[in-house]
């Protein structure tokens, strides 16, 4: 069985100038970061790297400035101040493609900080709810810390690691971070989520991104039929779905009869629900997240967001101009995989505004904005007022299109932006 060490003992291991993969999500190992932050004073430009995080991140304190470097491959809200200044920096990437950074040696791994669920009968633990990029790290890093859980969820998939793999291991019982995105649902979201719903069909197969649009579209989704799920991450609202007799997964060409994921964030009831129950599939997000396996689904709809749009469709979903504010993530992975699916839908889904009433339909995004969603790969922009269809359409059409389901309010601006752009010529519809 594991012998557990202290902490502190953990840790000690850890040297100045590594680079230090970080577990994410709600597997986030925040014992063992916070007995690496107390270190801080005897190391210098350990490398962190991650994408999103849970909870404090002790690493990412202005105290602990030159002692690590918060390199991040998806900004979360815990570790954005510091990725913006020279305490950090921000690596773009594709999540179905953080793999390669690790297992083709352009990021390699010197150790790997995990949370895992405690050894099975025959030592084999599981990385619970978050896979994802946790796969690769462990496979390739050169010494593994484990945080043993006693209260994470055992997953079934391909997310499994012997003790025998760890260096060193510390045991905790404590719950996992919980995050209510339906909490965050209103009005906006509701009629969004039901433009989402009226446009899939039965037997379609979902992809939901994070947040309180794709859970408000899986509440309107309870009177479809065999639906399935093959998406990067999920939440509540699938449980939920679920419940209702929606889901089957009937007709997926890949794990029918399976929900696959490669990470889930939610509540108690949620980590309950995953825990040991063989419906759920949890794989790494080079294999969730490719493509080809993405579009052999039948009628994939791809429920993403962004941070504004412009008339021609671009999507920044990154950052606010230049200020890094999430990720690349799944978005591109699974909008073409969608289009790519037979009879499938790629759908980006936005609240017309933002909190201070400015248009997220833009005329040209903002300088330094970073283009995650090209307007070569958007198909449907849905927002509270309606649902812009670009494929195939112009840059003209376009523009028009996305005003007419812009906040009325933002109509005059966008209508100048219109005509100084392309005119008052309307290429005549067939």
């Amino acid at each position: 069985m594991i012998t557990y060490s202290s902490p502190a003992e953990a840790v000690s291991i850890i040297n100045s100038h590594q680079r230090v993969f970080v577990h994410g999500s709600a597997a986030t190992p925040s014992e063992i970061l916070r007995a690496l932050e107390a270190r801080k004073d005897e190391l210098e430009q350990v490398e962190i790297v991650s994408i999103t995080t849970l909870g404090d991140m002790p690493l990412a304190d202005p105290s602990c400035k030159g002692s690590f470097f918060i390199n991040s491959l998806f900004v979360s809200e815990n570790v954005r101040k510091a990725v913006n200044s020279d305490q950090g920096g921000y690596v773009p990437i594709f999540l179905s493609e953080i793999g390669f950074l690790f297992r083709r040696g352009v990021l390699p791994i010197d150790v790997a900080i995990i949370q895992v669920s405690p050894p099975d009968q025959h030592g084999y633990c599981s990385l619970g709810v978050s896979v994802d990029i946790a796969k690769p790290a462990i496979e390739t890093a050169t010494f593994i810390l484990a945080q043993v859980n006693q209260q994470m969820p055992r997953t079934h998939g391909d997310g499994l690691i012997h003790y025998s793999k760890f260096h060193a291991a510390i045991e905790v019982d404590e719950p996992l971070p919980e995050v209510n995105y339906a909490s965050k649902i209103g009005p906006n979201e509701e009629k969004i989520g039901l433009y989402i719903a009226e446009l899939i069909e039965d037997g379609a197969t979902l992809q939901m991104g994070i947040g309180a649009i794709p859970d408000a579209t899986l509440r309107a989704l309870t009177h479809h039929k065999d639906l399935g799920v093959h998406t990067e991450m999920f939440s509540d609202g699938v449980v939920e779905l679920l419940k209702s007799g929606a889901i089957t997964n009937r007709y997926k060409a890949k794990h029918p009869g399976k929900i696959v994921s490669s990470f889930a964030i939610g509540s108690k009831k949620l980590y309950q629900a995953v825990n040991d129950n063989p419906l759920f599939s949890f794989h790494e997000a080079a294999y969730v997240n490719d493509t080809a396996v993405i579009r052999r689904n039948p009628k994939v709809v791809s429920i993403n967001s962004g941070l504004e749009i412009d008339l021609t469709g671009q999507v920044c979903a990154d950052s606010i101009g230049s200020y890094h504010y999430s990720g690349v993530g799944g978005q591109m992975d699974f909008m073409r995989g969608a289009a790519l699916s037979e009879g499938g839908k790629p759908i980006m889904a936005l609240n017309s505004t933002t909190k201070k009433g400015q248009s997220k339909i833009v005329p040209f995004l903002k300088e330094g904005a970073g283009v995650v969603t090209t307007r070569a790969h958007v198909h449907y922009v849905v927002t509270e007022y309606g649902v812009a269809y670009l494929y195939g359409k112009n840059l003209r059409q376009r523009a028009h299109a996305l005003k007419a389901i812009a906040a009325p309010e933002h109509h005059e601006m966008l209508d100048k932006a219109i005509y100084e752009r392309f005119g008052s010529f309307m290429y005549p519809a067939k």
